[in-house]
Parts: C-alpha cells; structure tokens; sequence
C-alpha cells in the first residue's frame, strides 16, 4: 500500500465509537475509507453537513455533494445538512471529539502551521484555525518529510494556525505523541529503525520505553 493510505489506515484506529470527528482537506479524507465497521462515527464537515460516507466510486459522484475542500463525497442515511454558522457552533462550541488535518509543520511544543508559505497566494486560514482550537483531539497526519526536509521541528518556522494544539502525529514513520517534555515516538513503522525516523525529525524524539510496532 501507499504511504498516504499506510498513515490514513493508522489514523483511522485512533476514532471511538459514538465519536464526531473532522476531517481535513488531502490525506484525512481518506481516513473516511478505512473507519472499522464495529465502530460508528460521524463525520463532519466544516461547510455544514453531519454524517459523511465514504469516497464515491468514480462515475457515481453527485456535484452537489462536497466537502469543505470541494472534493466530493457521499452522505450516509441520517445526514443532516445546515449552514456554516451552525457548523462552527458545532466546532466552537467543543462537540467535535477528534478532527484530523494535514500539516506544513508541526514543533515539539504542539504548535501547528498548515495554512501557508510565505510569498505564496493562499485563499485563506478556512476552518483549521477553529478545528484545532475546538476540536477534543487534533490528530496531524501526514508524510514525515516534504522533499526530504523535515516538517517535525524544534520550533515552527512558518506562520502559525494554532498553539499547543496538536496532540498526536500519524506519518508513514511513525505515530507520536506531543507531551509536555516533548514528543514522544510510540510506534514505528517495522520498515523503519528509530534512527532513521530521528534523522528525518527535525526535533530530538523521546523513545517510548514500550515502543511498539504499527500494526494496520
């Protein structure tokens, strides 16, 4: 399998059932596939639906139906459809229990940059800035590095969505979790040694001392 769908397969055992759970443009979406079937969840989007179904098959899609990065998507029975004022009471109002999102960077301290870079033309923050804030869980999930440069620093080096927010970073490497005296890695992907998930990691990783193998 791919990394993206290694990392979305991973993601999608961090969900409980009875969870809402938010998931970001790109790669979460995919997370949507991969929900265990003993458990049940809602998904909600930030442009005003509860109760997103899986990716359609090619050829079925419904143009009016799509999530808040325009991609789109199914409605399971018992969706319900509303506006964005009442989608980000939903958010603000702290009734989201996970939402999970890609990430530019992300530091030691749980800081979370995802929305842009510098000197290049982007529509705007959307919702990840409320997500993030709002959200019971904020799960990152994404590749370990972009073009071999590290995306997991000491300290964030573009602009800010959020501080102290994220919790745990799901990549093709590893899962880690974002504590008080820094992250820790709690499991590693078998294909990968500790020292090769250190060396793509632009902070010094704490090693559980029960580091387990990711199993899908």
């Amino acid at each position: 399998m791919d990394e993206k769908e290694y990392i979305a397969r991973r993601v999608a055992k961090e969900l409980h059932d009875g969870d809402v759970v938010n998931l970001g443009i790109g790669l979460p979406t995919m997370v949507a596939n991969f929900i265990p079937e003993d458990i049940e969840i809602t998904l909600q989007s930030e442009n005003g639906f509860l109760g997103m179904g899986p990716a359609p098959e090619k050829g079925d899609e419904d143009p009016y139906l799509v999530n808040a990065g325009g991609i789109h998507v199914t409605i399971n029975p018992g969706g319900v459809f509303f506006d964005s004022a009442e989608s980000f009471l939903i958010i603000r109002g702290g009734h989201v229990n996970a939402t999970v999102l890609g990430a530019l960077e992300v530091d030691e301290k749980g800081n979370l940059a995802n929305w842009m870079v510098p000197g290049k033309m982007v529509p705007g923050m959307g919702g990840a800035m409320d997500l993030v804030t709002g959200a019971k869980k904020v799960i990152v999930a994404m590749n370990h590095t972009a073009k071999g440069n590290h995306k997991i620093l000491k300290q964030c080096t573009l602009p800010l969505t959020a501080v102290n927010a994220v919790d745990l970073i799901i990549t093709e490497m590893g899962v880690m979790e974002v504590t008080d005296k820094g992250i820790v890695l709690k499991e590693i992907n078998p294909e990968f040694t500790v020292e090769q998930v250190q060396a793509a990691t632009g902070a010094t990783l704490i090693i559980a001392e029960d580091l387990k193998n990711i199993e899908l």
